[in-house]
């Protein structure tokens, strides 16, 4: 209610909050927020795919550590605009702790993971996926445990909700493990791995497919191709937007690849690519297991330290400011002293996981 020391500009402002705040009733109209953390290849093509989401003409830079920004889309006009947060990690599986930063108690409930891996990298495929997926899912089933004590409803939810994925009547409901929250596979580079032998190229698809079906997953190859950048366009928006799902479908291993979660089976995707008689040398203890050795039998992983990113930021010159490079020296010999005369070393330290 306008009040008589209320100026035309206070009642303009008010006016306008009326409107941007109302759905077609006159109701206030909610504002959604969803978060999605890029994780992959160090250079496998994170940043080109956010900024192809946000429609941001820029040139992609170096993702260094952590990186932050948002996008703001309305559902139809006169609506406010739903906020999205997008989170990309750098420096493929070197930096894999930072992932506590956006994924908390708080954010849990409308998170998403975007995995994005280099097709044209085949031996480093297998361990950066794993890496990531395996201290991504450590992390939230912690925040879920703590859920089920303080909030039991909102870890009940996030648990089934990711069980719906996949029908009921779906023959491979018991045989899947669905990944904790959303995730999306993308395999980025499409173009390099076309020219890829035939037979190779369908051992990495078939593979691919399955993960992204044990896990509950998305899964969609890409490259510089517009056509290729909208399919993966697509199933970003559905994370982090709430736009309907994407009914196309392709399973073809001589073209890129684009299932939607759910939507393909253990049946169709067949065996692992491996002679019966190499199957059965192979102890595994899950199908994961399975599908992991055969894998690396054709691509042997490169070791750990290939795929680390030993360049340090601080020590790039591009960034060198003088007071704060003192200071942090300074800070560094502080940690080196803390360190020697701690009793605990950092690697038995609890940060905890908010």
């Amino acid at each position: 209610m306008a009040k008589a020391s209320d100026t035309l500009w206070d009642l303009a402002i008010a006016e306008v909050e009326k409107r941007e705040n109302a759905d077609d009733d006159g109701k206030r109209a909610e504002v959604w927020e969803r978060s999605v953390l890029f994780m992959g290849n160090k250079n496998g093509g994170k940043t080109t795919i956010i900024l192809r989401c946000l429609k941001r003409e820029e040139i992609p830079k170096p993702t260094l550590a952590l990186e932050y920004t948002f996008g703001r889309r309305a559902r139809r006009p006169d609506t406010p605009k739903d906020v999205a947060h997008f989170w990309e990690l750098g420096g493929g599986t070197s930096l894999m702790e930072l992932i506590r930063i956006p994924i908390t108690s708080n954010s849990i409930r409308t998170f998403a993971v975007v995995l994005v891996l280099d097709l044209s990298k085949p031996n480093e495929l297998w361990t950066t996926m794993e890496k990531l997926l395996q201290v991504t899912r450590n992390h939230v089933n912690k925040i879920l445990a703590k859920l089920e004590k303080t909030n039991p409803e909102v870890a009940t939810e996030i648990k089934q909700r990711m069980r719906n994925n996949l029908q009921r009547d779906h023959p491979d409901y018991e045989l899947v493990d669905p990944f904790p929250i959303p995730l999306v596979i993308i395999g980025s580079k499409y173009d390099i791995f076309h020219e890829f032998d035939s037979e190779v190229r369908k051992i990495i698809s078939k593979t691919l497919r399955f993960v992204s079906h044990y896990y509950g997953a998305s899964l969609v190859f890409t490259s510089k191709s517009e056509a290729l950048l909208l399919k993966a366009h697509a199933l970003v928006n559905h994370l982090a937007f709430g736009y309907d799902k994407s009914k196309s479908l392709s399973v073809d291993h001589s073209k890129p690849l684009f299932i939607p979660a759910g939507m393909d089976s253990l049946s169709q995707i067949g065996p692992p690519p491996a002679s019966d008689s190499d199957i059965a040398k192979l102890r595994a203890n899950t199908p994961l297991e399975l599908w992991k050795k055969v894998f690396e039998k054709t691509f042997p992983p490169k070791s750990s330290c290939d795929l680390q990113d030993t360049r340090d930021p601080a020590q790039d010159l591009q960034y060198a400011e003088h007071e704060v490079d003192v200071m942090r020296a300074q800070k560094k010999q502080e940690l080196e002293q803390y360190k020697r005369n701690a009793s605990k070393s950092w690697k038995e330290m609890d940060f905890g996981s908010d």
